[in-house]
């Protein structure tokens, strides 16, 4: 132990000294003295340590050994030289202890390149090492092999490859595949050999080695698919349990392989087969058709996508982004969404993380807004984030923008415009100018608020400003030209050259329109033009020769002046610019023909400028590569094939598979307990006995499952877990097996009347059996299914699962052999009356309670009221020819919706006017998939000619956006959308006069609209303008103490936002219509729709 003391006593000197000349010196003559001999103690100390580790390799104590090799490797770690000891190292090479062998080869693999003689004496220890029967010493000697970077030992090096590929340790093959990369960089000739080592590796079936060989594959042969088609499955197979590493190399490579032996899923009007099991009648009707072929999901397409889903769920943010690419490359579009949520839990990440995930759903974003929306608040800004996280979430809220949730961002804007970070905020200032360029409904609110920031303190918000408002303006010059005088006021205290160029183009540009300010401006600019930068004495000169043409009178002197001024300028273009402008504008017997076009060439009309995402053309590149990151193609980059346009012929990827002796297990019976399906052999006893309802509906499970997996492996294997599920939630004991057999028959009834119910979406069912997880993965299904089937759920009270999937696999069975409706469904059979419905359904006790339920956050000054006016305006959902006799037809009751408060109540008349019965009328297939909707119970039975009147709840969102769905009976389906006008999506509430004003006086500036109107004659009276507003919006009155001024109240359903109209009379028949609210894109359609309504007799 002394000696490593004294070493370590000696290592820390030197590293004193080394640092001395970093650290300060405590004299003038320390540092001196420093200075001159530094060197020679330097060399000196190095061979002192180099001796005594020599002496210490030498010695015959393993401890030594192994503590000097320790030191000799932590001086490589720092960058410090140790080859001299080159020799005594290779001494060590055949040690007996492993943890001192695998150091001797990290220090030979560091300086095998620079010894190659020596390198090599030690070749054979390597191969004998190869023999050795420790795998983890076999595959360090390959490492090292492979690592000695010698061309003369190539042969050598192979050899050793296509042993250790062989090896019975998965471990040293894995390093063997690791050493076919090492060997290819080293000699690229070498290929074909390498590729038989790769093609027999591919074949391996250890997780260990998969990810390993794919790499290899992915350097040596990438192009070389047929490789991969016999080991296809067995890759989607193990991916799941392949090391993370792995797991991204083998995804990636499956994706582009993908992209060429499948077709693509993303065809216009495709339809997936998973919907031609439930709707036999249908497939028939639509042989007849001339329709284009539907889309059939080959069964491997599918078990990729299946078997990458759960990655979704990995620690690792680079497998998560890697599934998330496969999905948006491969999925079809409907199936994209689920990787949405993953995207979003890798934002709590770090944020070098943040960065590639923020970047890559920037780009998903651009094609798919609605994957996003629900989640848009996980991408505000936070105070803590760096800038380029800022700007990316910028980028992606305004990409997600629409008219439903405009107000919303825009007051998240507003918020950042106030940042100290002023890259920041000059960004924020450029996304809402794209808001208002994308989104027409707030071009008028987003210029408004521009203009507010030009009085702004800090110089580049100001700047940034007007740079936006120059853009916008150009797409609607007429009616701004207040807005251009207004920033030719700021011109004087404006210093940023970019912002003082845009506003001399506005007034060049527009200068007719502001004959008196544009003179006067171009006189300042003459006073200062030395002074300015390049780009504005450029647009100086440019507006110079446009009010030259326009305005000769008053500017000819000045035009001259400026002209003479940048004639000598010290910039060659300005002086370019200012001989052609000259020779352009003022004609002479020189100048050409060209200056009779002068006015067509400086005044034409320009075309306004488009203000697109910096990532619209990233999506040329794969989601999630470097290239994608940078924009542009990284050396190394492979491109996605394009799919192919008729699939190549999917039998190569079948494998002749031996089948276990588990086919016999059955007549064995219980002898061979180690089989899985006879663990439980009691119950399987029982399970037989149960009947023909448990068999009918395996061989329906089975059938459908096999139609969409097609391989009887996937069947077998879903069916097994099926049977463990329902043996698991079984009893051991026999009495309370039969206890809750008996329960549940008892209590079938009411399940079948649900069962209609739940076949109307048959596709989650469909996807969740091809996923073999049985009935409990609808992660497809709509949030109205999901409550449906709980509630069928809780009246059940079935302890076995089993019978939950009886009922679900063969709901037609179950209506047709029990016709009992329960009681909460008497209101959906009820004949209709032959009048149109009141809108006062709802007692005045049932609406004080309802009120109670609100969770708004309005004050308590404002409530809820019935409209006092209710206009029964039916709307046609279906017409009765359409619908082959089923006619629908719907309106707003203007009533709180009794299943959710922030859903619309709408009331749907359903007529049968065929001459035959119609059976199971109910919702379908919903569209968008984020429609929140409360649909009517299935109708088992409308007779002819007979009327039903049903209920449903809409949470629209507070958007006009339509409700698409399908309303189906047994045998058809029609798809109908419900629009809502902006009016019935508000709630009529009530305040005092003096709340209205004060609430008013809170929504001011971006969030008010307003228009003068010309109101009808026959509207001047206060009962008139009343009757009017109510017929347009479920607002309540609020009373006024002045008489020329009406004023109404609201609140949208969905977000409980306040609406406020007023309507200010004057003495003409004018008037001015103002609508204060946060909704910004509903206050400019109340406004169009109260214009019209109150203009119009």
């Amino acid at each position: 132990m002394s000696t490593g003391v004294s070493y370590n006593d000696q290592g820390g000197a030197e590293a004193a000294v080394e640092a001395g000349q970093e650290s300060t010196p405590t004299s003038s003559s320390t540092g001196a003295a420093f200075g001159l001999f530094s060197a020679d103690f330097k060399k000196m100390s190095s061979v002192l340590r180099n001796e005594d580790l020599k002496e210490m390799l030498e010695s015959n104590k393993e401890s030594l050994k192994l503590e000097a090799m320790k030191r000799i490797v932590g001086l490589i770690a720092k960058g410090k030289s140790a080859s001299e000891l080159f020799p005594a190292v290779v001494k060590n090479v055949a040690s007996k202890n492993i943890e001192l062998k695998k150091l001797v080869y990290v220090y030979l693999v560091r300086y095998a390149e620079k010894q190659q003689d020596l390198a090599l004496l030690s070749i054979s220890t390597f191969q004998r090492a190869l023999k050795d029967p420790n795998q983890f010493i076999r595959a360090s000697a390959l490492r090292v092999l492979s690592s000695i970077r010698v061309p003369i030992i190539v042969p050598i090096m192979m050899l050793a490859i296509k042993e250790a590929a062989a090896d019975l340790s998965p471990y040293v093959r894995k390093t063997s595949a690791h050493a076919i990369q090492k060997l290819y960089s080293l000699d690229p000739d070498q290929k074909e050999q390498l590729i038989e080592v790769i093609e027999k590796l591919l074949k391996d079936k250890s997780t260990l080695v998969a990810g390993s060989v794919v790499m290899a594959f992915e350097e040596v042969c990438p192009d070389r698919i047929d490789l991969i088609h016999k080991n296809y499955r067995k890759l989607c197979n193990l991916l799941v349990d392949v090391e993370e590493w792995g797991q991204v190399v083998i995804i990636s490579m499956l994706t582009r392989y993908a992209r060429t032996q499948f077709t693509s899923p993303w065809t216009e009007g495709a339809e997936f087969d998973e919907n031609k099991a439930f709707y036999d009648s249908d497939s028939e009707e639509k042989k007849d058709q001339t329709e284009a072929k539907p889309y059939i999901m080959d069964p491997d397409h599918r078990l990729l996508l299946r078997n990458t889903k759960p990655l979704l769920q990995s620690r690792n943010t680079a497998v998560v982004m890697a599934v998330a690419q496969l999905y948006w490359h491969l999925a079809p579009k409907h199936e994209v969404s689920i990787v949405t949520k993953s995207l979003v839990r890798l934002l709590r990440s770090h944020r070098e993380v943040q960065y590639i995930v923020l970047q890559n759903i920037a780009t998903m974003s651009i094609q798919r807004k609605g994957m996003f929306e629900p989640f848009i608040k996980s991408f505000y800004v936070r105070s803590t984030d760096a800038t380029h996280i800022k700007t990316l979430k910028l980028e992606i809220l305004t990409n997600l923008a629409n008219e439903a949730n405009i107000s919303t961002i825009l007051r998240e804007f507003q918020t950042y415009v106030k940042s100290q970070d002023k890259a920041f905020a000059a960004a924020t200032i450029q996304a809402i100018g794209r808001c208002a360029t994308n989104i027409s409904e707030v071009t008028d609110t987003c210029l408004n608020g521009l203009v507010l920031l030009l009085s702004n303190r800090d110089e580049t918000v100001v700047a940034e400003s007007i740079v936006v408002i120059k853009k916008l303006l150009q797409t609607q010059p007429t009616q701004h030209g207040d807005i251009i005088k207004h920033m030719a006021k700021l011109f004087d205290n404006v210093t940023v050259p970019m912002a003082r160029a845009s506003i001399l183009w506005l007034m060049g540009e527009y200068c007719e329109k502001v004959p008196k300010i544009a003179p006067d401006v171009l006189r300042k600019m003459a006073k200062t033009f030395t002074a300015e930068e390049d780009i504005v004495k450029l647009q100086t000169v440019n507006l110079a020769a446009k009010l030259y043409l326009t305005n000769s009178k008053q500017t000819k002197l000045l035009t001259q002046y400026i002209l003479n001024l940048g004639k000598y300028d010290q910039n060659y273009d300005i002086r370019d610019r200012t001989r052609f402008i000259r020779q352009l504008i003022v004609p002479n017997e020189k100048s050409g023909a060209l200056s009779k076009y002068a006015r067509r060439i400086l005044l034409a009309p320009k075309p306004a400028p488009g203000l697109e995402s910096a990532f619209k053309d990233r999506d040329r590149y794969q989601l999630g590569t470097l290239s994608h990151s940078l924009n542009l193609k990284a050396t190394g980059y492979q491109e996605l094939p394009d799919w192919p346009a008729v699939a190549p012929d999917q039998s190569v990827r079948n494998v002749e598979i031996v089948e276990p002796l588990r086919e016999s297990a059955p007549i064995v019976g219980k002898t061979k307990q180690p089989k899985s399906d006879k663990f439980y052999s009691d119950d399987e006893d029982e399970k037989e006995e149960e009947g023909s309802d448990s068999s009918g509906s395996g061989s329906e499970d089975s059938s459908s499952s096999s139609e969409e997996s097609g391989s009887e492996s996937e069947e077998e294997s879903s069916e097994d877990s099926e049977k463990t599920s329902s043996d698991s939630g079984k009893s051991s004991s026999g009495s309370e097996k039969s206890s809750s057999e008996s329960e549940s028959d008892q209590k079938k009834k009411k399940k079948t009347k649900k069962a209609p119910q739940k076949k109307s979406k048959p596709a989650g069912d469909s996807d969740s059996d091809e996923n073999g997880n049985g009935p409990v993965g609808q992660a497809s299904s709509s949030s109205s299914e999901s409550s449906s089937d709980s509630e069928s759920d809780s009246e059940s009270d079935s302890p076995a699962p089993k019978k939950k999937t009886e009922e679900k696999a063969k709901p037609k069975v179950a209506v047709n052999s029990k016709k009992e409706v329960s009681l909460l469904d008497l209101d959906d059979f009820s004949p209709a009356p032959t009048n149109a419905p009141k809108p006062s359904v709802l007692s005045q006790s049932l609406l004080s309670d309802l009120e109670g339920l609100s969770l708004s956050n309005i004050s308590s000054t404002v409530q809820v009221t019935t409209s006092s006016f209710g206009p029964l305006k039916t709307y046609e959902l279906l017409h009765h020819m359409t619908g082959k006799g089923l006619s629908a037809k719907y309106h707003f009751p203007r009533q709180p919706c009794l299943y959710q408060p922030s859903m619309v109540a709408v009331q749907v008349i359903l007529t049968n006017s065929s001459d035959h019965a119609l059976e199971e009328i109910h919702i379908g297939d919903q569209s968008p998939a984020s429609l929140n909707i409360h649909c009517f119970n299935t109708i088992e039975r409308l007779e002819p000619g007979a009327s039903v009147t049903v209920s449903m709840g809409i949470d629209f969102s507070d958007s006009t956006q339509a409700a698409n769905f399908q309303l189906c009976t047994k045998e058809d389906q029609f798809s109908v959308s419900i629009q809502p006008a902006v009016g019935e999506l508000l709630m009529a509430s009530t305040m005092t006069e003096q709340d209205f004003c004060k609430e008013q006086g809170k929504l001011q500036g971006m969030n008010e609209a307003s228009a003068t109107i010309t109101m009808a004659t026959a509207n001047a009276s206060r009962q008139a303008i009343n009757k009017q507003v109510l017929s347009v919006a479920n607002v309540g009155e609020v009373p006024s103490s002045q008489n020329n001024f009406s004023r109404f109240a609201g609140q949208t359903v969905s977000s409980r936002a306040l609406v406020l109209v007023s309507l200010e009379l004057s003495e003409s028949s004018g008037a001015l219509l103002t609508i204060n609210t946060e909704k910004s894109v509903m206050a400019s359609m109340l406004l169009q729709d109260l214009k019209q309504a109150l203009a119009q007799a």
